[in-house]
């Protein structure tokens, strides 16, 4: 929790220590080094200035800045850069370590140190792993500007960062690197002194390569090809990095899944979506990845659960029970085994005919709420079971529903601002097909309730 991570590099020299990884060894010393993000590093642009020092666009700077996209897409360096360029103190806190006792330390450090001249700019890791308290503990210190808090995160600061933050922060979305960003990234390491000194070279096809497994993270790709290089200068005379040194180097760690980076967050989206459509052999797939990534069961029981009731709903009304089903069973029994009832569940939910009309219909009741309308509830619907309820007119002329051969009755049940709104729409596929019949027969008698237009 120091005021300055020496695996940055000096303040002085900006020189990491030799032996750290090589990711951080080649960390961009300033904008020039710097790799993708144009969008954000433009001429004039907020983080741009904030960076080179000065005002922000004629006002004062920024106080907090939130960084929000994938791993390896230059966070950190963002940070490190701003405190460089304008002399200050860097402190970099992680979220997965860090307590509301530990975020207090390194405010007071912050604050003897502006009392000595000197600014500090407070990164934080994966902020959306702190709490709300934690989150609470850095307002004071943002508000007063006692710190630059530069907060990174891969998860959408909408629903990870509370408002009274996000409403004191400039956003700003990073995307990842580009193929052409990688290869530069990777002709620099290779050549820089401070990277592998030109002690090796690549070939086309294990360039090739390893830009692919990088998937647009650059210190993935850094990762891949320091472990390359070790094995070439362990094995061969010949320093040159091949094919077969790149898929060496990866081995099982480069299974495209990040258990808690931004991976985690592409394969789920791409397993709820492949079940979403249909795709049982896609679905099957993402969930093989993320059991092999170590993926918590209950999670991915969870999300079939929301799955089901959301995209499938009355068109198989036997998938809920499923995924619940599936939930308990990892729960009492765990992985390995686990694995087969969370197939089987995939298999019954991609398979099964899809409708979000459940979903759609309280949304839209949701709405009409929410913008006020609905009105009194009728009288006749009322409670009646207590005393004097009769002369308010509560449950008088109310007709009971099994009175009637068919189980319905023409009867107002609606407030009068909604009366004759259709929230549930059925489709035509699977079990709703019934569903959608039996519903146009009930409301063709409910009609008859309703006042002429």
């Amino acid at each position: 929790m120091d005021l300055f991570d020496s695996t940055l590099g000096s303040p002085a020299t900006g020189e990491p220590d030799p032996r750290a990884p090589l990711a951080v060894r080649m960390r961009p010393r300033d904008l020039g080094e710097f790799a993708g993000q144009s969008h954000l590093l433009g001429p004039g642009s907020p983080l741009r200035r904030l960076i080179e020092g000065g005002d922000y666009a004629g006002r004062v700077s920024p106080s907090s800045v939130i960084l929000w996209g994938p791993a390896g897409t230059g966070k950190t360096t963002l940070a490190y850069l701003v405190a460089r360029a304008s002399g200050r103190a860097f402190s970099e806190v992680s979220a997965v370590s860090a307590g509301v006792k530990d975020i207090r330390a390194v405010l007071e450090q912050a604050r003897r140190a502006l009392a000595m001249g000197t600014e500090t700019v407070l990164f934080i890791d994966e902020v959306h792993r702190f709490s709300k308290a934690q989150q609470d503990a850095l307002l004071p210190a943002v508000e007063n500007r006692l710190v630059t808090l530069i907060a990174a995160t891969t998860e959408n600061p909408s629903f990870s960062v509370i408002t009274p933050l996000l409403s004191r922060s400039l956003m700003l979305t990073l995307e990842p690197l580009g193929d052409s960003e990688i290869d530069r990234l990777v002709d620099r390491a290779v050549a820089d002194p401070r990277g592998l000194d030109s002690t090796v070279s690549l070939t086309g096809p294990a360039r090739a390569s390893l830009i692919r497994l990088a998937g647009g993270d650059a210190r993935r790709a850094l990762m891949i090809l320091e472990a390359a290089a070790g094995t070439v200068a362990l094995g061969k005379e010949d320093p040159v990095i091949d094919l077969e040194e790149i898929e060496r180097a990866i081995d099982v760690a480069v299974v495209q899944y990040d258990r808690d980076g931004d991976q985690h967050y592409d394969v789920t989206s791409a397993f709820i979506k492949s079940v979403r459509g249909s795709d049982v052999d896609a679905a099957l797939h993402y969930l093989a990845r993320m059991i092999q990534a170590g993926e918590d069961p209950r999670f991915i029981a969870r999300r079939l659960i929301i799955l089901a009731a959301e995209d499938i709903g009355m068109a198989d009304p036997s998938a809920l029970q499923t995924a619940v089903a599936t939930a308990q069973a990892v729960q009492m029994i765990g992985m390995p085994e686990g694995r087969i009832p969370l197939a089987e569940a995939v298999v019954h939910l991609a398979t099964a005919p899809k409708s979000n009309a459940s979903c759609v219909a309280i949304d839209r009741a949701l709405a009409d709420v929410r913008e006020g309308r609905g009105g009194p509830v009728p009288k006749h619907l009322r409670d009646a079971h207590y005393g004097g309820a009769g002369r308010l007119g509560h449950g008088v002329d109310y007709r009971y529903a099994h009175d009637s051969s068919d189980g319905i009755v023409p009867q107002i049940y609606a407030p009068p601002d909604v009366n004759g709104a259709v929230y549930y729409q059925p489709t035509g596929r699977g079990y709703e097909r019934q569903v959608s019949e039996r519903l146009e027969r009930n409301r063709a008698v409910l009609r008859q309730a309703r006042p002429p237009a």
